[in-house]
């Protein structure tokens, strides 16, 4: 006869293990060690949050203290690899393989470590991707999650900052799998349950906030006039005239520029209303001016960022907030509504290649990709038209019959011809085709694909990419815009004018942009202190952005 509870009977012999070290669901930090040696059998599944900003830290150190000799093998499933000890435990061999989606400030460790076989790696997924996974054959048995505060029972508050959590949960708890979360501190009554205490079965106070990340933050006062030029020319060129009003912004200071030069160059351009009302996005600080200027409705967060508590729940018509009045984030939701509900992504890479596939991945660099695969790619699920969407469609299949004419997001990259260090962004071949080689991979570590690009933003102008009609054109318009490097200096001189005369490529003066009007007074702020005294005081930014 077939047995169908083993899962209940493994749980129940975890459990029972665990408790020997907790009162109630309570753990005491410095036993933290014991359970998890308890808990964890050799080979296990783990997520480990490790999110993209919010990290389980208190977690993630007492699991480099088991002993390796009775918990080792784990196969981590995390989205972030952020913190050292996410790679110490494969060092220490407590692990020994990796399934994630983004490893930001591990990029090199984490590639050294691959390059050594310390590591054995599954895939490196976007977000969505590896939560899908999640409820598939990637399911939990231990998830390590982080919370502000929760009650005797169990019950977790997450604060702004939930992200991940109710994906990792879901997955682990509903399987019969355990659950054990880090939070700030016990109390009678948490604000509000954010994941109820029926889900989650030991809890460690740590006595402190759990570690985050402000990843999007930019100060303003490093945009660059170049920057702010390829902003003025993304708005003119590509935002205005599709009128693009559901989207999501990327990383990085090309994007701040953008959200800085709304309430001063999108105000003379009469775009207020038009453009930029609705956002799939975390709270970025930069946008503070065009929130407060009226030309943002809606945003939904992945995440939270440090020091934009107060300013979100204060702005709670703009901002998704719980009974409590704090932002109430979720990565995997904002992840979905970047995919089908926005007309258009916008972010930066490190390489474009010859067909328009990008890539954040360098020889000694290995950072994932994290959302920006979800964000820019054409979801051909989608059902609802917009006008951006039809429009695109129309501008990539002219010939098919409007009412079955696949609609199409406008995917952009932005990004200045020389990056960091004088490094090209145009590329004849991506160096993630060269680590797939020495890695011996099956895919790849692509993070947008060509034939998703719909456009290409830098000093040079706009390359419009729906309007080629075959692979040369597109290879022309793109060595078109790709300034001084090998890849722009071989252009087909003739080909790219011909392809500028049919509006594929559009130099600043065919938009009427004067590169000299790329100043930096077209800043609605222009270091964080303005920031903060556009917020009325409620934005306090991190100490290291401080320097008043």
């Amino acid at each position: 006869m077939a047995r169908w509870c083993t899962q209940n009977e493994a749980l129940a012999e975890r459990l029972a293990a665990g408790r020997t070290h907790a009162s109630g669901k309570l753990v005491a930090l410095d036993r933290l060690p014991t359970l998890l040696e308890a808990v964890l059998r050799p080979g296990d599944r783990v997520c480990l949050e490790g999110d993209n900003q919010k990290q389980a830290d208190a977690l993630a150190r007492a699991l480099t203290q088991v002993d390796a000799g009775r918990v080792h093998d784990l196969h981590m499933v995390q989205s972030g690899v952020v913190l050292p000890e996410h790679l110490d435990v494969f060092e220490k061999g407590i692990a020994r393989r990796l399934d994630y989606a983004y490893s930001g400030p591990q990029a090199a460790r984490i590639a050294r470590m691959l390059f050594g076989g310390q590591i054995e790696l599954g895939a490196i997924h976007t977000y969505l991707e590896l939560f899908a996974r999640y409820f598939i054959d990637l399911t939990p048995q231990v998830a390590l999650i982080a919370a502000v505060s929760a009650d005797k029972d169990g019950n977790l508050y997450t604060g702004p900052n939930t992200e991940d959590t109710p994906t990792v949960v879901e997955a682990t708890s509903y399987k019969n799998g355990v659950v054990i979360a880090q939070v700030a501190e016990i109390v009678d009554k948490v604000p509000r349950v954010d994941i109820p205490g029926d889900l989650v079965h030991f809890v460690v106070e740590t006595k402190k906030p759990f570690y985050v990340e402000p990843l999007f933050t930019r100060d303003p006062a490093a945009i660059t006039e170049t920057q702010i030029l390829t902003a003025m020319l993304a708005i003119k060129g590509i935002y205005a005239p599709y009128g693009v009003r559901r989207l999501n912004h990327g990383i990085g200071f090309s994007t701040a520029a953008i959200e800085l030069i709304l309430p001063t160059f999108g105000e003379k351009l009469g775009l207020r209303g038009k453009v930029c009302s609705h956002f799939a996005l975390n709270p970025h600080p930069t946008l503070i001016p065009a929130i407060e200027a009226g030309w943002v409705e809606q945003i939904h967060c992945f995440g939270s960022e440090v020091g934009m508590e107060d300013y979100a729940a204060a702005r709670s018509d703009i901002f998704f907030t719980g009974p409590d009045g704090s932002l109430r984030s979720n990565r995997a939701f904002s992840q979905t509504a970047g995919l089908y509900a926005c007309d258009m992504f916008i972010g930066s890479t490190l390489q474009i290649d010859l067909q328009g596939h990008s890539s954040t991945v360098t020889t000694d660099r290995i950072a994932g990709f994290g959302g920006a695969p979800n964000m820019g790619s054409d979801a051909r699920g989608r059902r609802h038209a917009s006008e951006p969407w039809l429009k695109a469609g129309a501008e990539a299949d002219p010939d098919a019959p409007p009412a079955l004419r696949r609609g199409r997001k406008l995917v952009v990259q932005i990004g200045e011809t020389f990056g960091e260090g004088a490094a090209p962004l145009f590329v004849e071949h991506l160096d993630a085709l060269e680590l797939a080689k020495t890695l011996d991979l099956e895919l790849a570590p692509v993070m947008i694909y060509g034939d998703d690009v719909s456009h290409i933003v830098t000093e040079e102008g706009v390359a419009n990419l729906l309007l080629c009609r075959d692979l040369s054109e597109r290879e022309q318009a793109i060595r078109g815009v790709a300034g001084y490097t090998e890849v722009g200096r071989g252009r087909d001189a003739k080909m790219v004018e011909r392809l500028r005369e049919r509006g594929v490529i559009r130099r600043p003066e065919d938009l009427g942009i004067d590169p000299l009007d790329a100043d930096r007074s077209l800043l609605a702020a222009r270091s964080i202190k303005d920031l903060m005294l556009a917020s009325g005081g409620l934005y306090r930014p991190p100490s290291r952005f401080r320097n008043w």
